[in-house]
């Protein structure tokens, strides 16, 4: 029962928070998140820099040759 109070606790928050800021700087934000989301490929966001790193190497030893 205390969990559930806590939870509904925090979402009361974040909502009050959300109403509470103006729509120009909620605005704001949301460009910054598509942003920076379109500047990671689908694989950044997916495997995390594993794939970049590979392809770093990939290219690396193309170039060698």
């Amino acid at each position: 029962m205390v969990k559930s109070d806590e939870l509904v606790k925090y979402i009361t928050q974040q909502v009050v928070t959300y109403i509470d800021t103006p729509r120009e700087i909620r605005r704001e934000r949301k460009q910054q998140r598509k942003q920076a989301k379109s500047m990671e490929g689908w694989t950044v966001r997916w495997f995390g820099l594993i794939p970049v790193s590979l392809r770093m190497y990939y290219d690396q030893r193309k170039r060698k040759k």
